[in-house]
């Protein structure tokens, strides 16, 4: 058995080096800081909403441990970490300031592991509930809004904006979910794994931030995120049922679900 072991400066200093080359490949091509900057509301949206929903899923459990923190709040700084928003940003994953739960103070009558497992998984749906919310946005404007609004740059740049933040939040969401720590996805299947499997993944756990992020700067994330994409825009017919956010594409979810009125506005 592997047991790496790194204290948390050392953690940080390493992501940090990790994210510097990641920092120059983008400084290298000017356009794509523009990026950055239409994806900093959506960062800061996905990050402290997901957040706040694990703190307030502690919260109605019995635990007020997140809100003696100050973290029951909406307020971004509250729960930016600084490494995790920079690779958001830069790399398309990311993390937040870890809310602190203590599982003994649940009141409601679940076990610490299931209580655990449903705080785990509050922060991801939160995300999927945001993109949810979003994409009716995207649709509406696109439905209600005139062709003179849609065209200009105003109408442009908003549109913009909330399609980078449905697919940061779809993003987040579903990042959390793979079962490795220290993602929320290891929380959620933490009660169901036998007791070697959860001290391997508890002794080990800091390693994995260092896996992750070797994992997105070497490219093997982006080919995982396209065969998933892959899978999920294409049926026999060609026909995309269920539609992927990743990388989302705003005008062809609005062609499938406002077909006749947005060939009316194309063409007019």
């Amino acid at each position: 058995m592997f047991n790496f072991s790194f204290d948390k400066r050392t953690m940080y200093i390493i992501v940090g080096i990790m994210l510097l080359f990641v920092v120059i490949q983008y400084a290298a091509n000017p356009t794509q800081l523009i990026g950055l900057l239409i994806s900093a509301p959506g960062v800061l949206i996905a990050i402290t909403f997901h957040e706040f929903a694990h703190g307030y899923a502690a919260y109605k459990l019995g635990d007020d441990t997140a809100k003696n923190q100050g973290r029951l709040s909406l307020n971004p700084f509250a729960h930016l970490d600084p490494i995790g928003t920079l690779m958001l940003l830069v790399a398309g994953f990311g993390w937040g300031k870890p809310v602190e739960v203590n599982p003994r103070n649940y009141t409601r009558k679940i076990s610490m592991e299931k209580g655990e497992a449903i705080v785990s998984a509050a922060g991801p749906i939160m995300n999927f509930i945001l993109a949810i919310i979003f994409t009716l946005i995207y649709c509406a404007i696109y439905k209600f809004a005139s062709t003179a609004f849609i065209i200009s740059t105003i109408g442009q740049i908003i549109l913009l904006l909330i399609s980078s933040t449905i697919s940061i939040n779809i993003g987040l969401g579903v990042f959390n979910l793979i079962p490795l720590p220290p993602l929320d996805g290891s929380k959620i299947i933490m009660p169901f794994l036998p007791y070697k499997a959860k001290e391997f993944f508890i002794n080990n756990e800091q390693i994995f931030y260092i896996v992750f992020v070797l994992i997105w700067i070497t490219g093997i994330a982006g080919i995982i995120i396209t065969l998933l994409a892959i899978a999920f825009n294409n049926t026999i017919s060609g026909e995309s049922y269920i539609y992927p956010i990743c990388p989302f594409d705003g005008n062809r979810l609005v062609r499938k679900v406002f077909r006749v009125r947005l060939s009316k506005k194309t063409n007019s």
